[in-house]
């Protein structure tokens, strides 16, 4: 039986680029928020992200992330399209 080379807690290199999509995904979603022009949206909107990515932080299953970040992509799409909208 082989020893492992990585040490115990250590990431696994699908599970690394997983992470890595999910931070974009956060950042991108962040960013988004920045050009919300109410101040009080940008805040509901930025305690709402924070709260949805602590909450699903723990979430180890693959099919279960890959949803999550499919659904993300799709709130993020849609937080664009409205406030490209919005500035018309």
């Amino acid at each position: 039986m082989a020893a492992s080379r990585l040490p115990p807690g250590a990431l696994t290199l699908k599970q690394f680029l997983r992470r890595q999509q999910v931070l974009q995904l956060y950042r991108k979603i962040l960013r988004a928020i920045r050009d919300v022009p109410a101040e009080a949206d940008r805040r509901y909107l930025k305690d709402w992200a924070r709260e949805e990515f602590r909450r699903n932080k723990a979430v180890t299953e693959e099919d279960a992330i890959r949803m999550m970040i499919t659904q993300g992509n799709m709130q993020l799409q849609e937080l664009q399209r409205t406030l490209k909208l919005a500035k018309s």
